[in-house]
């Protein structure tokens, strides 16, 4: 899937979204490790913020309880990768991990 423009991050009740678990990985030169209310405080500040990237999604792998996904968004002048694990918690889907890369 391709989004062209911009996207609008919209914020109601991202807590939602991520698992009790959740972590994020940063793979920088400072490699950072952020807590699942840290991503989620992050996410808030950021509502109603556009940005102007192109956004392309795969599904690396996918099972009934199961998904890994890469994400990555293009900007003028970087790209940020995420890989993202999902996992099925009822009816519901829940991210459970992330790993980020900025080239």
């Amino acid at each position: 899937m391709r989004i062209s423009g911009g996207i609008l991050m919209r914020i109601n009740r991202v807590e939602q979204l991520f698992a009790t678990d959740f972590n994020q990985k940063i793979q920088a030169t400072n490699a950072q490790s952020n807590s699942r209310s840290e991503v989620v405080k992050s996410l808030k500040k950021q509502k109603g913020e556009r940005l102007n990237c192109t956004v392309s999604t795969d599904i690396l792998e996918e099972s009934a309880d199961f998904m890994v996904a890469k994400v990555t968004l293009k900007f003028e002048n970087f790209s940020k990768t995420d890989l993202v694990t999902l996992e099925r918690v009822g009816d519901d889907w829940k991210v459970s991990k992330s790993i980020n890369s900025y080239k």
